[in-house]
């Protein structure tokens, strides 16, 4: 009774200790860079609530709602359906896309392999021998003996948990899965962005050599009146010669655009994953894309969850403070337990007989002595390695609250340039139609005329280039503010909220 007694204390003390033990935690606090409050604005200064207006296309107020999340793909608010499309395509076509998709493929079943540890692994085995044996180590002078063998076993090996490594190397893995994933919906967020800037290129571009060409034919007619001017008396041939001149510069700066057109045509067939001789890449207007008057701005808290690329450097930091929980546990025994059960024996018929069965059963224990050192040089580096992914981290949420600072300082200033050069254009096309009528007039010389058209050229071209900055700046605001993923209905994970602090850990020994 007594004997009873004391084993089953025995049993319950060791699995007491077995958990207390599997409690521990060799994983320390994580530790997480400070981060802005949402009462805290992103710029420096106010922030902007609504942009100026301009006259002419792009020119109307936009309102920027803060506190407020994108509840929809981000390119959709441009509202063109051409645009729409050639992303959907990139999409599915893109192979930066396709190379992230597989690197996620591969991280999740690195995570399944990892996560096997768990169960025990069982492994047969069957073998058959013949062999020849030597009677001289007994003594005898006879030729020897033969005989035959078969083995067959199954053999079993687990290795228990105690203290909690293998949940470790597996929540590592979990870890660089998260990251893969934000990986990829960052290559996702990188792409939109890029199809949609290389849009607004293709349609600025179009319209400074449509702009060019109006400005070409226009001072084709200056030319001919030159000329007509010249031949009545009226001017000197210097006139026609600087006119000329004119032209021929005007003319020399079309095939440099149309050479930039075909290159940013170029760039959105490879971002859809498609040659460029192949792709159709549709001819897009600046008039086709509406500009968004109402953008939503994220509050900062909100922002770390919707970046994939703070989040994924969020999934670094924690893989590599699961390194450190892996190399603190290295300082602590191992335990392995096996078990064999199988027959072996000379006669296949008695293969299956209980005389023939053998068994083992074998648990070991192995713990670190000593190791020159080892062991603490592990944990110092992966402490290392967890501070170079903690400053990737602060880098990481420094530039995207750069880059959202900085594109709202941009529509602000955007909305302000393009209202001074609608007014610069307004003042350069009355000036040219006062020259001209000056001019025909004789009421003026020819440079003054020269000089109005000159200035209204420059301003033509300068509009077109506002508007296409004000798309430009938008889609960069919207892409910062992390481009709406949350809303689209694809495998894609939940924003992770910041962990508490761990469990801190028993104290390594040497």
């Amino acid at each position: 009774m007594y004997s009873l007694r004391k084993s089953t204390l025995a049993a319950l003390g060791t699995a007491g200790l077995a958990s207390l033990l599997g409690g521990c935690s060799f994983e320390p606090a994580l530790r997480v860079p400070h981060s802005p409050s949402d009462q805290v604005p992103y710029t420096a200064g106010p922030s902007p609530k609504q942009t100026a207006t301009a006259p002419g296309p792009a020119g109307h107020a936009q309102t920027l709602e803060y506190g407020q999340d994108l509840d929809r793909e981000w390119w959709t608010l441009f509202h063109s359906k051409a645009l729409d499309t050639l992303i959907a395509v990139g999409l599915k076509n893109s192979p930066t896309v396709a190379q992230a998709q597989a690197q996620l493929e591969e991280a999740r079943a690195v995570a399944r392999e990892n996560a096997s540890i768990f169960f025990p692994q069982v492994s047969g085995s069957l073998s058959a021998e013949r062999a020849k044996s030597s009677s001289a180590a007994f003594g005898g002078n006879k030729g020897g003996f033969r005989y035959s063998l078969v083995t067959g076993s199954l053999n079993v090996s687990y290795y228990p948990d105690i203290f909690g490594v293998n949940r470790l190397v597996y929540r590592n893995s979990e870890a660089l899965v998260r990251y893969q994933q934000w990986e990829l919906e960052a290559a996702r967020l990188t792409l939109t962005g890029n199809i949609v800037t290389a849009a607004v290129n293709v349609a600025a571009t179009q319209a400074q050599i449509e702009a060019t060409r109006a400005i070409i034919a226009q001072e084709q007619k200056l030319l001919q009146l030159t000329e007509n001017q010249y031949r009545a008396g009226a001017i000197t041939y210097l006139s026609v010669v600087n006119q000329r001149s004119q032209l021929a510069a005007e003319m020399a700066t079309l095939p440099p655009l149309e050479q930039q057109l075909a290159v940013y045509r170029h760039q959105l067939a490879v971002l859809v994953g498609q040659f460029p001789a192949e792709a159709k890449v549709p001819d897009f207007r600046l008039s086709d894309l509406h500009l968004p008057e109402k953008i939503p701005v994220s509050l900062s808290s909100e922002l770390l969850k919707q970046r994939p690329d703070i989040q994924a450097a969020m999934a670094q930091m924690q893989a590599a403070n699961a390194v450190i929980g892996e190399a603190r546990a290295q300082f602590y025994p191992t335990v392995k337990l096996t078990a064999a059960l199988g027959d072996t024996a000379s006669n296949p018929n008695l293969f299956f007989n209980p005389i023939s069965s053998i068994w083992s059963l074998v648990g070991s224990l192995s713990q670190p002595i000593f190791q020159g050192g080892k062991l603490r040089a592990q944990e110092a580096q992966a402490r290392a390695a967890y501070e170079v992914v903690y400053q990737q981290y602060r880098s990481t949420i420094l530039g995207a609250f750069e880059q959202v600072a900085n594109a709202l300082r941009a529509l602000e200033h955007d909305a302000e340039t393009l209202k001074a050069q609608q007014e610069a254009l307004e003042s350069a096309r009355s000036a040219l139609h006062l020259a001209e009528s000056s001019y025909r007039a004789g009421a003026t010389d020819y440079l003054s005329l020269l000089t109005a058209e000159v200035q209204y050229d420059n301003a033509k071209i300068a509009v077109i280039k506002a508007q296409s900055q004000r798309y430009q700046d938008t889609a960069a605001l919207l892409v910062a503010l992390g481009g709406g993923w949350w809303t689209q209905k694809n495998d894609m994970p939940a924003p992770v909220a910041e962990p508490s602090s761990a469990a801190q850990a028993p104290a390594s020994t040497s």
